[in-house]
């Protein structure tokens, strides 16, 4: 069994598929996905039903996710409402044409689907916990501290603002997360939703540079000094698909050994 994570894969369902060809996950693999599988890209449909018939996958809410349902339960007047220019402005045109497409019940059925998605999760992968969540965690608002268990793990994310969890940025990519400490133990967080290529103006201590050899934004760990051990407390997994071709790519990490699979996206994608 191995433990797999990607997100921000942003509407483009072939270069996912490639991915997943690459990886040929078995039954026992477990998948999270950290949101924002729609807008953007061509086929935020198609993104949605791989993933959803991955075997043990669980899939987070992203701020895309949370922008199409503020859309659907605003009160305003079709596009003249808040809720629809900023889903619009953020690529949401996309998703809503192709939600247009489904029968009513249908439609029902994906938005339902996506309402129920939970913020967060974690998971222990050998030895080491991993928060997962798909922009981050507000260092200031943590309360809970080691030794970590479940239901400690459990207690520091739900103490997390709602909004946070899809939308922080600065304040978490910016700083220690304060949860591994100097002998490199305590989790790690994994999130999205910021591209790679953005870090340089956010943060120090990343574990390479920001773009592959073709100009590609690539997956990073953040946070490796001496006061973590040498442990990078923070991973960014978003390749920066949401940029399409040229940009980035949709990319998967292997938590148990740190594995990287990348496909890149095609201008037609």
């Amino acid at each position: 069994m191995a433990t797999y994570v990607f997100s921000d894969v942003h509407g483009h369902a072939a270069p996912l598929a490639r991915a997943l060809t690459r990886i040929d996950p078995s039954e026992d693999d477990v998948f999270y996905c950290l949101g924002d599988m729609i807008d953007r890209g061509p086929d935020p449909l198609g993104v949605i039903e791989l993933v959803r018939s991955l075997p043990n996958c669980h899939v987070l809410m992203g701020n895309h996710e949370d922008l199409m349902l503020a859309c659907m339960s605003d009160t305003g007047d079709d596009l003249d409402s808040i809720g629809a220019a900023n889903w619009g402005i953020n690529g949401g045109i996309v998703t809503s044409e192709a939600l247009a497409s489904l029968t009513e019940q249908e439609a029902d059925e994906v938005v339902d689907w996506i309402a129920a998605l939970p913020r967060y999760a974690h998971v222990t992968v050998g030895e080491r916990d991993y928060l997962l969540v798909h922009a981050g965690i507000d260092p200031a608002a943590v309360t809970v501290e080691a030794p970590w268990d479940d239901e400690k793990l459990d207690a520091l994310l739900s103490e997390q603002s709602p909004d946070d969890l899809v939308w922080i940025r600065e304040d978490f990519w910016g700083a220690h997360t304060g949860l591994v400490d100097e002998m490199g133990k305590g989790p790690i967080v994994i999130a999205g939703h910021t591209p790679t290529p953005y870090l340089n103006r956010l943060c120090d201590e990343l574990d390479g540079p920001v773009r592959d050899e073709n100009g590609n934004a690539r997956m990073l760990k953040i946070g490796a000094d001496e006061s973590t051990g040498g442990v990078a407390d923070r991973w960014d997994i978003d390749a920066g698909a949401a940029g399409g071709a040229g940009f980035g790519r949709v990319g998967i990490m292997r938590l148990d050994d740190g594995a990287e699979f990348y496909e890149d996206i095609a201008p037609d994608e």
